[in-house]
Protein backbone atom coordinates (compact mmCIF):
# COMPACT_ATOMS: atom_id res chain seq x y z
CA UNK A 1 0.00 0.00 0.00
CA UNK A 2 2.75 2.52 1.10
CA UNK A 3 5.20 0.91 -2.01
CA UNK A 4 7.55 4.43 -1.14
CA UNK A 5 7.72 4.16 2.61
CA UNK A 6 10.73 2.26 3.61
CA UNK A 7 10.23 -0.19 6.81
CA UNK A 8 12.09 0.52 10.22
CA UNK A 9 14.89 -1.15 11.65
CA UNK A 10 16.10 -0.79 14.94
CA UNK A 11 19.73 -0.79 15.11
CA UNK A 12 20.59 -2.53 17.97
CA UNK A 13 22.09 -6.63 18.52
CA UNK A 14 18.27 -7.83 19.08
CA UNK A 15 16.25 -6.52 15.89
CA UNK A 16 14.93 -9.04 13.59
CA UNK A 17 16.43 -12.08 15.69
CA UNK A 18 13.91 -15.13 15.52
CA UNK A 19 14.24 -16.33 19.01
CA UNK A 20 13.34 -19.63 20.43
CA UNK A 21 9.53 -19.98 22.80
CA UNK A 22 10.46 -18.77 26.24
CA UNK A 23 7.19 -20.79 27.32
CA UNK A 24 5.75 -24.12 26.49
CA UNK A 25 2.88 -23.90 23.74
CA UNK A 26 -0.30 -24.64 26.42
CA UNK A 27 -3.29 -22.51 26.95
CA UNK A 28 -2.54 -20.55 29.42
CA UNK A 29 -3.53 -16.98 30.16
CA UNK A 30 -0.85 -14.90 27.74
CA UNK A 31 0.06 -11.30 29.66
CA UNK A 32 0.10 -8.17 27.88
CA UNK A 33 0.85 -5.00 29.19
CA UNK A 34 -0.30 -1.80 27.24
CA UNK A 35 1.42 1.28 27.94
CA UNK A 36 -0.97 3.61 29.52
CA UNK A 37 -2.54 4.65 32.75
CA UNK A 38 -4.12 1.86 35.25
CA UNK A 39 -7.61 2.85 34.40
CA UNK A 40 -7.37 3.02 30.72
CA UNK A 41 -8.26 -0.69 30.12
CA UNK A 42 -11.76 0.32 31.51
CA UNK A 43 -12.29 3.67 30.40
CA UNK A 44 -15.82 4.32 28.36
CA UNK A 45 -17.09 7.02 26.21
CA UNK A 46 -15.30 9.01 23.07
CA UNK A 47 -11.88 9.67 22.95
CA UNK A 48 -10.62 6.61 24.23
CA UNK A 49 -6.67 5.46 25.46
CA UNK A 50 -4.95 2.99 23.68
CA UNK A 51 -5.81 -0.02 26.09
CA UNK A 52 -9.61 1.27 26.19
CA UNK A 53 -9.65 0.92 22.96
CA UNK A 54 -8.22 -2.54 22.91
CA UNK A 55 -10.73 -3.60 25.04
CA UNK A 56 -13.74 -2.36 23.05
CA UNK A 57 -12.64 -3.78 19.76
CA UNK A 58 -12.37 -7.30 21.19
CA UNK A 59 -15.24 -7.20 23.03
CA UNK A 60 -17.59 -5.05 20.06
CA UNK A 61 -16.98 -6.00 17.27
CA UNK A 62 -18.31 -4.07 14.12
CA UNK A 63 -19.48 -5.64 10.58
CA UNK A 64 -15.60 -5.99 9.86
CA UNK A 65 -12.20 -5.77 11.71
CA UNK A 66 -8.73 -6.04 11.79
CA UNK A 67 -6.44 -8.91 11.30
CA UNK A 68 -2.83 -9.14 13.06
CA UNK A 69 -1.36 -8.04 9.69
CA UNK A 70 -3.49 -4.78 9.31
CA UNK A 71 -6.15 -6.29 6.53
CA UNK A 72 -9.89 -5.97 7.12
CA UNK A 73 -11.42 -9.38 7.64
CA UNK A 74 -15.13 -10.57 8.55
CA UNK A 75 -16.51 -9.73 11.63
CA UNK A 76 -20.41 -9.59 12.25
CA UNK A 77 -20.76 -8.97 8.38
CA UNK A 78 -19.43 -12.48 6.95
CA UNK A 79 -19.32 -11.14 3.16
CA UNK A 80 -19.60 -7.93 1.48
CA UNK A 81 -19.49 -6.25 -2.06
CA UNK A 82 -19.11 -2.61 -3.11
CA UNK A 83 -21.03 -1.38 -6.50
CA UNK A 84 -19.21 -0.27 -9.57
CA UNK A 85 -19.51 3.47 -8.61
CA UNK A 86 -18.01 2.74 -5.37
CA UNK A 87 -21.10 4.47 -3.85
CA UNK A 88 -22.84 1.92 -2.13
CA UNK A 89 -21.49 -1.17 0.13
CA UNK A 90 -23.70 -4.40 0.92
CA UNK A 91 -22.81 -6.61 4.06
CA UNK A 92 -24.05 -10.00 4.47
CA UNK A 93 -24.32 -10.29 8.19
CA UNK A 94 -23.17 -13.61 9.71
CA UNK A 95 -25.42 -16.14 10.91
CA UNK A 96 -26.18 -16.16 14.66
CA UNK A 97 -26.66 -13.87 17.39
CA UNK A 98 -25.93 -11.33 19.42
CA UNK A 99 -24.62 -11.63 23.15
CA UNK A 100 -27.76 -11.29 24.74
CA UNK A 101 -29.03 -14.10 22.45
CA UNK A 102 -30.99 -11.68 20.69
CA UNK A 103 -30.78 -12.80 16.76
CA UNK A 104 -28.64 -10.46 14.94
CA UNK A 105 -31.00 -9.09 11.78
CA UNK A 106 -30.25 -6.59 9.52
CA UNK A 107 -32.19 -4.09 12.02
CA UNK A 108 -30.42 -4.47 15.04
CA UNK A 109 -27.35 -3.80 13.31
CA UNK A 110 -28.47 -1.05 11.39
CA UNK A 111 -29.48 0.66 14.42
CA UNK A 112 -26.29 -0.15 16.21
CA UNK A 113 -24.33 1.59 13.92
CA UNK A 114 -26.16 4.77 13.38
CA UNK A 115 -25.66 4.89 17.10
CA UNK A 116 -22.08 4.29 17.08
CA UNK A 117 -21.99 7.27 14.38
CA UNK A 118 -24.01 9.37 16.58
CA UNK A 119 -21.58 9.56 18.95
CA UNK A 120 -18.99 10.73 17.36
CA UNK A 121 -20.09 14.05 16.57
CA UNK A 122 -17.69 16.70 16.44
CA UNK A 123 -14.78 14.29 16.26
CA UNK A 124 -12.01 14.08 13.69
CA UNK A 125 -13.48 10.82 13.37
CA UNK A 126 -16.64 12.01 12.50
CA UNK A 127 -15.40 14.62 9.31
CA UNK A 128 -13.71 10.95 8.05
CA UNK A 129 -17.06 9.26 8.02
CA UNK A 130 -18.92 12.38 6.38
CA UNK A 131 -19.38 10.49 3.42
CA UNK A 132 -21.59 8.48 4.37
CA UNK A 133 -25.15 9.40 3.21
CA UNK A 134 -27.78 6.68 4.53
CA UNK A 135 -28.04 3.30 6.11
CA UNK A 136 -30.51 0.81 5.19
CA UNK A 137 -31.77 -2.86 6.75
CA UNK A 138 -32.93 -4.73 3.38
CA UNK A 139 -34.24 -8.14 3.37
CA UNK A 140 -33.07 -10.74 6.18
CA UNK A 141 -29.10 -10.18 7.42
CA UNK A 142 -28.47 -7.63 4.75
CA UNK A 143 -27.45 -4.03 5.92
CA UNK A 144 -26.39 -1.66 2.80
CA UNK A 145 -23.83 1.84 3.09
CA UNK A 146 -25.00 4.47 1.00
CA UNK A 147 -22.41 7.23 0.42
CA UNK A 148 -22.72 10.58 -1.79
CA UNK A 149 -19.38 9.89 -2.79
CA UNK A 150 -16.75 6.99 -3.08
CA UNK A 151 -14.85 6.14 -0.13
CA UNK A 152 -12.23 3.45 -1.02
CA UNK A 153 -10.98 3.48 2.46
CA UNK A 154 -14.48 2.61 3.92
CA UNK A 155 -13.54 -0.94 5.29
CA UNK A 156 -10.69 0.34 7.06
CA UNK A 157 -12.79 3.08 8.81
CA UNK A 158 -15.39 0.27 9.84
CA UNK A 159 -13.05 -1.44 11.50
CA UNK A 160 -12.17 1.40 14.22
CA UNK A 161 -13.17 0.58 17.38
CA UNK A 162 -15.19 3.33 17.90
CA UNK A 163 -17.08 1.53 15.20
CA UNK A 164 -17.84 -1.43 17.07
CA UNK A 165 -21.98 -2.30 17.41
CA UNK A 166 -23.73 -3.33 20.71
CA UNK A 167 -27.17 -4.36 21.33
CA UNK A 168 -28.40 -3.64 25.01
CA UNK A 169 -25.26 -2.04 25.87
CA UNK A 170 -23.58 -5.16 25.26
CA UNK A 171 -21.44 -6.44 22.25
CA UNK A 172 -20.68 -9.61 20.14
CA UNK A 173 -17.40 -10.90 21.36
CA UNK A 174 -15.05 -11.98 20.32
CA UNK A 175 -14.05 -11.95 23.55
CA UNK A 176 -16.08 -11.51 26.81
CA UNK A 177 -14.30 -9.27 29.79
CA UNK A 178 -13.77 -9.72 33.48
CA UNK A 179 -12.66 -7.33 35.37
CA UNK A 180 -9.93 -8.25 38.41
CA UNK A 181 -8.62 -5.43 39.93
CA UNK A 182 -6.39 -3.60 37.33
CA UNK A 183 -6.50 -6.46 35.10
CA UNK A 184 -8.78 -6.87 32.16
CA UNK A 185 -9.11 -10.83 31.53
CA UNK A 186 -10.43 -11.23 28.34
CA UNK A 187 -12.08 -15.15 27.49
CA UNK A 188 -12.71 -15.87 23.52
CA UNK A 189 -16.33 -16.32 23.52
CA UNK A 190 -17.52 -20.07 22.18
CA UNK A 191 -18.84 -19.19 18.75
CA UNK A 192 -21.57 -22.28 19.79
CA UNK A 193 -22.65 -19.92 21.98
CA UNK A 194 -23.62 -16.76 19.87
CA UNK A 195 -25.44 -19.62 17.46
CA UNK A 196 -22.62 -20.22 14.93
CA UNK A 197 -21.00 -23.34 14.21
CA UNK A 198 -19.44 -25.33 16.75
CA UNK A 199 -14.71 -25.22 16.49
CA UNK A 200 -13.97 -28.51 17.89
CA UNK A 201 -11.85 -28.49 21.24
CA UNK A 202 -12.51 -24.61 21.54
CA UNK A 203 -11.35 -24.43 25.45
CA UNK A 204 -7.90 -26.09 24.03
CA UNK A 205 -6.97 -24.32 21.10
CA UNK A 206 -7.36 -20.85 22.80
CA UNK A 207 -6.31 -18.85 25.74
CA UNK A 208 -7.43 -15.99 27.83
CA UNK A 209 -5.55 -12.81 27.49
CA UNK A 210 -4.92 -10.51 30.71
CA UNK A 211 -4.27 -6.71 29.69
CA UNK A 212 -3.05 -4.47 32.14
CA UNK A 213 -1.62 -0.73 31.35
CA UNK A 214 1.17 0.46 32.81
CA UNK A 215 3.54 3.44 32.46
CA UNK A 216 6.54 3.33 29.75
CA UNK A 217 9.03 2.00 33.11
CA UNK A 218 7.44 -0.17 34.49
CA UNK A 219 5.95 -2.45 30.95
CA UNK A 220 9.50 -2.54 30.23
CA UNK A 221 10.50 -3.94 33.49
CA UNK A 222 7.84 -6.28 33.81
CA UNK A 223 8.69 -7.67 29.88
CA UNK A 224 12.26 -7.73 31.74
CA UNK A 225 11.35 -9.86 34.51
CA UNK A 226 9.03 -12.68 32.65
CA UNK A 227 5.61 -11.04 33.79
CA UNK A 228 4.24 -9.83 30.67
CA UNK A 229 4.82 -11.23 27.34
CA UNK A 230 3.96 -8.59 25.29
CA UNK A 231 4.03 -4.55 25.51
CA UNK A 232 2.16 -2.68 23.25
CA UNK A 233 1.67 0.99 22.55
CA UNK A 234 5.20 2.00 22.76
CA UNK A 235 5.95 5.68 21.41
CA UNK A 236 9.02 7.60 21.44
CA UNK A 237 9.14 9.33 24.78
CA UNK A 238 9.47 5.92 25.99
CA UNK A 239 11.75 4.52 23.47
CA UNK A 240 14.87 4.44 24.88
CA UNK A 241 13.85 2.23 27.48
CA UNK A 242 14.12 -0.51 24.86
CA UNK A 243 17.89 -0.67 25.41
CA UNK A 244 17.25 -3.18 28.41
CA UNK A 245 15.51 -5.39 26.58
CA UNK A 246 18.27 -8.54 26.15
CA UNK A 247 18.27 -10.87 23.14
CA UNK A 248 17.04 -13.86 25.44
CA UNK A 249 14.15 -11.81 26.42
CA UNK A 250 12.78 -10.72 23.28
CA UNK A 251 13.01 -8.69 20.25
CA UNK A 252 11.70 -5.20 19.73
CA UNK A 253 8.86 -5.13 16.79
CA UNK A 254 8.09 -1.69 15.30
CA UNK A 255 5.42 -0.42 12.89
CA UNK A 256 5.59 1.34 9.38
CA UNK A 257 3.25 3.35 10.44
CA UNK A 258 2.63 6.97 8.52
CA UNK A 259 0.34 9.96 10.41
CA UNK A 260 1.50 13.10 12.13
CA UNK A 261 4.44 13.93 14.16
CA UNK A 262 5.30 17.26 14.80
CA UNK A 263 4.66 20.53 16.72
CA UNK A 264 1.22 22.27 16.73
CA UNK A 265 1.35 25.82 17.17
CA UNK A 266 -2.10 26.65 20.01
CA UNK A 267 -2.07 30.29 19.94
CA UNK A 268 -1.09 33.48 17.62
CA UNK A 269 0.35 35.47 20.89
CA UNK A 270 2.96 37.56 20.41
CA UNK A 271 5.82 35.92 18.54
CA UNK A 272 3.38 33.49 17.34
CA UNK A 273 0.90 35.83 15.60
CA UNK A 274 3.16 36.40 12.34
CA UNK A 275 3.11 32.62 10.09
CA UNK A 276 6.68 34.17 9.14
CA UNK A 277 7.59 33.75 12.80
CA UNK A 278 5.97 30.15 12.92
CA UNK A 279 8.06 29.64 9.87
CA UNK A 280 10.98 30.39 11.26
CA UNK A 281 10.40 28.22 13.76
CA UNK A 282 10.22 24.93 10.74
CA UNK A 283 13.07 26.37 9.47
CA UNK A 284 15.45 25.85 12.17
CA UNK A 285 14.73 22.59 12.69
CA UNK A 286 17.45 19.49 11.75
CA UNK A 287 14.57 16.55 11.33
CA UNK A 288 17.17 14.08 11.07
CA UNK A 289 19.10 15.34 14.18
CA UNK A 290 16.16 14.60 16.15
CA UNK A 291 15.71 11.03 15.89
CA UNK A 292 19.63 10.60 15.35
CA UNK A 293 20.16 9.75 18.74
CA UNK A 294 17.53 6.94 19.07
CA UNK A 295 19.15 4.60 16.57
CA UNK A 296 16.25 4.09 14.09
CA UNK A 297 17.41 3.46 10.65
CA UNK A 298 14.84 3.67 7.67
CA UNK A 299 12.98 7.02 9.35
CA UNK A 300 13.16 10.20 7.32
CA UNK A 301 11.79 13.58 8.21
CA UNK A 302 9.81 15.87 5.85
CA UNK A 303 8.50 19.44 5.83
CA UNK A 304 5.29 18.12 4.55
CA UNK A 305 1.78 17.79 6.65
CA UNK A 306 0.92 14.73 4.56
CA UNK A 307 2.74 12.08 4.19
CA UNK A 308 4.60 11.85 0.55
CA UNK A 309 3.38 9.33 -2.18
CA UNK A 310 0.13 8.25 -0.54
CA UNK A 311 -2.99 7.54 -2.97
CA UNK A 312 -3.52 9.92 -4.66
CA UNK A 313 -1.25 12.55 -4.19
CA UNK A 314 -0.28 14.60 -6.86
CA UNK A 315 2.91 15.30 -6.26
CA UNK A 316 2.78 18.87 -6.96
CA UNK A 317 3.87 19.65 -3.25
CA UNK A 318 7.58 19.18 -2.72
CA UNK A 319 9.31 19.87 0.70
CA UNK A 320 10.04 23.25 1.52
CA UNK A 321 12.86 24.94 1.54
CA UNK A 322 14.64 21.74 -0.60
CA UNK A 323 16.65 24.17 -2.30
CA UNK A 324 18.58 25.71 0.88
CA UNK A 325 21.03 23.88 3.25
CA UNK A 326 20.20 23.76 7.19
CA UNK A 327 22.63 26.61 7.49
CA UNK A 328 21.17 28.94 4.92
CA UNK A 329 17.51 28.20 6.71
CA UNK A 330 18.71 29.17 9.93
CA UNK A 331 20.66 32.22 8.50
CA UNK A 332 16.87 33.78 6.99
CA UNK A 333 15.30 32.19 10.67
CA UNK A 334 17.71 34.36 12.68
CA UNK A 335 17.14 37.52 10.21
CA UNK A 336 13.30 37.33 11.00
CA UNK A 337 13.77 36.71 14.79
CA UNK A 338 16.10 39.90 14.64
CA UNK A 339 13.49 42.06 13.10
CA UNK A 340 10.81 41.22 15.35
CA UNK A 341 13.07 41.52 18.41
CA UNK A 342 14.21 45.43 16.49
CA UNK A 343 10.28 45.89 16.04
CA UNK A 344 9.08 44.82 19.18
CA UNK A 345 11.66 46.35 21.71
CA UNK A 346 12.39 43.01 23.29
CA UNK A 347 8.69 42.80 24.82
CA UNK A 348 8.01 39.67 26.54
CA UNK A 349 11.35 38.34 26.48
CA UNK A 350 11.95 35.67 29.05
CA UNK A 351 15.30 35.66 31.23
CA UNK A 352 17.80 33.74 29.80
CA UNK A 353 18.22 30.22 30.02
CA UNK A 354 21.07 28.32 31.95
CA UNK A 355 24.69 29.13 30.60
CA UNK A 356 24.33 25.51 28.22
CA UNK A 357 22.43 23.07 27.02
CA UNK A 358 22.11 20.00 28.11
CA UNK A 359 22.39 17.17 25.33
CA UNK A 360 21.12 13.78 24.71
CA UNK A 361 23.52 12.02 27.07
CA UNK A 362 23.49 14.43 29.48
CA UNK A 363 27.08 16.59 28.75
CA UNK A 364 27.05 20.40 28.47
CA UNK A 365 26.79 21.15 24.79
CA UNK A 366 28.54 23.90 23.48
CA UNK A 367 25.42 25.41 21.76
CA UNK A 368 25.31 29.40 21.06
CA UNK A 369 22.81 30.74 23.40
CA UNK A 370 19.78 32.80 22.32
CA UNK A 371 19.87 36.81 23.00
CA UNK A 372 18.55 37.56 26.55
CA UNK A 373 15.84 39.59 24.65
CA UNK A 374 15.10 36.53 22.16
CA UNK A 375 11.12 35.71 21.56
CA UNK A 376 10.38 33.06 24.23
CA UNK A 377 8.15 29.63 23.29
CA UNK A 378 7.26 26.87 25.54
CA UNK A 379 6.40 23.42 24.76
CA UNK A 380 4.46 20.50 25.91
CA UNK A 381 5.94 17.14 25.35
CA UNK A 382 5.02 13.59 27.25
CA UNK A 383 6.85 12.40 30.32
CA UNK A 384 9.36 10.09 29.17
CA UNK A 385 13.39 9.96 28.55
CA UNK A 386 12.72 9.96 24.78
CA UNK A 387 10.47 13.39 25.13
CA UNK A 388 14.23 14.89 27.18
CA UNK A 389 15.94 14.00 24.11
CA UNK A 390 13.60 15.81 21.75
CA UNK A 391 14.08 18.56 23.82
CA UNK A 392 17.63 18.82 24.05
CA UNK A 393 17.68 18.51 20.63
CA UNK A 394 14.87 21.25 19.70
CA UNK A 395 16.01 23.87 22.39
CA UNK A 396 19.39 23.51 20.77
CA UNK A 397 18.01 24.15 17.25
CA UNK A 398 15.62 27.06 17.93
CA UNK A 399 18.82 28.90 20.15
CA UNK A 400 20.60 28.53 16.85
CA UNK A 401 18.29 31.07 15.94
CA UNK A 402 18.11 32.95 18.84
CA UNK A 403 14.99 31.93 20.27
CA UNK A 404 14.02 30.75 24.18
CA UNK A 405 12.47 27.06 23.91
CA UNK A 406 10.97 26.09 27.62
CA UNK A 407 9.09 23.02 28.51
CA UNK A 408 5.71 23.03 30.33
CA UNK A 409 3.84 20.14 32.35
CA UNK A 410 0.31 22.13 31.14
CA UNK A 411 -0.89 21.20 27.75
CA UNK A 412 -3.60 24.11 27.71
CA UNK A 413 -1.09 26.59 28.38
CA UNK A 414 1.73 25.64 26.22
CA UNK A 415 2.46 27.55 22.54
CA UNK A 416 3.77 24.46 21.00
CA UNK A 417 1.86 21.18 21.36
CA UNK A 418 3.60 17.72 20.22
CA UNK A 419 1.12 16.01 18.08
CA UNK A 420 2.36 12.11 17.33
CA UNK A 421 -1.02 10.05 15.67
CA UNK A 422 -1.07 7.72 13.62
CA UNK A 423 -3.19 7.59 10.82
CA UNK A 424 -6.46 5.43 10.67
CA UNK A 425 -6.56 5.53 6.42
CA UNK A 426 -3.94 6.56 4.06
CA UNK A 427 -5.30 9.45 2.54
CA UNK A 428 -4.46 13.31 2.44
CA UNK A 429 -7.97 13.60 4.25
CA UNK A 430 -6.94 11.92 7.27
CA UNK A 431 -4.12 14.63 8.14
CA UNK A 432 -5.95 17.62 6.69
CA UNK A 433 -8.99 16.44 9.05
CA UNK A 434 -7.32 16.07 12.02
CA UNK A 435 -5.72 19.26 11.94
CA UNK A 436 -9.29 21.22 11.04
CA UNK A 437 -10.59 23.83 12.95
CA UNK A 438 -13.64 21.51 13.90
CA UNK A 439 -10.95 19.97 15.84
CA UNK A 440 -10.46 22.85 18.00
CA UNK A 441 -6.57 22.56 18.78
CA UNK A 442 -4.75 25.29 18.19
CA UNK A 443 -4.17 27.27 15.06
CA UNK A 444 -6.01 26.03 11.92
CA UNK A 445 -6.89 27.42 8.21
CA UNK A 446 -10.14 28.23 7.15
CA UNK A 447 -9.07 28.32 3.71
CA UNK A 448 -7.97 24.65 4.10
CA UNK A 449 -11.28 23.71 5.37
CA UNK A 450 -12.69 25.23 2.89
CA UNK A 451 -11.00 23.04 0.32
CA UNK A 452 -11.54 19.96 1.94
CA UNK A 453 -15.09 20.22 2.17
CA UNK A 454 -15.39 21.65 -1.72
CA UNK A 455 -13.25 17.91 -2.04
CA UNK A 456 -15.98 15.79 -0.12
CA UNK A 457 -18.43 16.72 -3.59
CA UNK A 458 -15.82 16.57 -6.16
CA UNK A 459 -16.90 14.43 -9.37
CA UNK A 460 -14.03 13.03 -10.08
CA UNK A 461 -11.45 11.49 -8.19
CA UNK A 462 -8.67 13.56 -10.12
CA UNK A 463 -10.52 16.97 -8.65
CA UNK A 464 -10.96 15.59 -5.42
CA UNK A 465 -6.67 15.05 -5.06
CA UNK A 466 -6.85 18.52 -6.78
CA UNK A 467 -8.52 20.48 -4.35
CA UNK A 468 -6.79 18.34 -1.67
CA UNK A 469 -3.69 19.30 -2.92
CA UNK A 470 -4.81 22.97 -2.29
CA UNK A 471 -5.84 22.46 0.95
CA UNK A 472 -2.26 20.71 2.09
CA UNK A 473 -1.10 24.37 0.55
CA UNK A 474 -3.48 26.33 2.13
CA UNK A 475 -2.26 24.67 5.64
CA UNK A 476 1.18 24.62 4.94
CA UNK A 477 1.39 28.92 4.33
CA UNK A 478 -0.66 28.63 7.29
CA UNK A 479 2.31 27.24 9.07
CA UNK A 480 -0.34 26.00 12.32
CA UNK A 481 2.01 22.58 12.18
CA UNK A 482 5.79 21.92 12.44
CA UNK A 483 6.15 18.28 10.80
CA UNK A 484 8.84 16.36 11.81
CA UNK A 485 8.36 13.20 10.25
CA UNK A 486 6.05 9.63 10.61
CA UNK A 487 5.58 8.11 14.13
CA UNK A 488 7.49 5.95 15.77
CA UNK A 489 5.21 3.17 17.03
CA UNK A 490 7.11 0.03 18.80
CA UNK A 491 6.31 -3.03 20.89
CA UNK A 492 8.38 -5.62 22.60
CA UNK A 493 7.41 -9.29 21.85
CA UNK A 494 8.27 -12.50 23.80
CA UNK A 495 9.14 -15.50 21.43
CA UNK A 496 6.41 -17.91 22.44
CA UNK A 497 4.37 -14.92 21.08
CA UNK A 498 1.99 -15.81 18.05
CA UNK A 499 -0.26 -13.86 16.51
CA UNK A 500 1.29 -10.33 16.38
CA UNK A 501 2.40 -8.36 13.46
CA UNK A 502 3.44 -5.31 12.67
CA UNK A 503 1.23 -3.41 10.38
CA UNK A 504 0.73 0.19 8.67
CA UNK A 505 -2.11 0.88 11.26
CA UNK A 506 -0.03 -0.22 14.35
CA UNK A 507 -2.75 -1.76 15.23
CA UNK A 508 -2.67 -5.02 16.83
CA UNK A 509 -6.16 -7.11 17.87
CA UNK A 510 -6.29 -9.18 21.06
CA UNK A 511 -8.04 -12.07 19.77
CA UNK A 512 -5.38 -12.97 17.22
CA UNK A 513 -3.36 -13.65 19.76
CA UNK A 514 -5.84 -15.92 22.25
CA UNK A 515 -5.31 -18.55 19.52
CA UNK A 516 -2.74 -20.82 21.07
CA UNK A 517 0.24 -21.84 18.84
CA UNK A 518 0.72 -25.31 17.49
Amino acid sequence: MFASRKAFRVLVPLAGLALAACGSSDNSALSVAVIGAAGDPFEAGDNLPLAGQLIRASTAEGLVSFDEKGRVIPALADRWIVTDDGQSYIFRLRDGDWLSSDPLTAESAKKSLEEALKSLDDTPLARDLAGIDEIRAMAGRVVEIRLNRPMPYLLQLLAQPELGLTFKRRGAGPMRLERDRQTARLTPIDPATLGLPAIENWAQRTRRIDVQALNGPAAVDAFNDGTVDLVMGGEIQDFPLTRSVGILRGTIQVDPVVGLFGLKIMNEKGFLADPANREALSMAIDRDGLIAPFSLGGWSGTTRIVTPSLDGDLGTIGERWSEQSLEERRSLATARIRRWVAASGGKGASEPPAPAVRSARGASSPVPLPAPNGPRVTVWLPVGSGSDILLDRLTADLAAIGVHLARTGSAEEADLLLIDDVARYPRAAWFLNRLSCSARHGLCSTDADARVAEAATAATPQERSALLTEAEAELTAANVFIPFGTPIRWSLVRGSVAGFAPNTWGWHPLMPLAWVPK
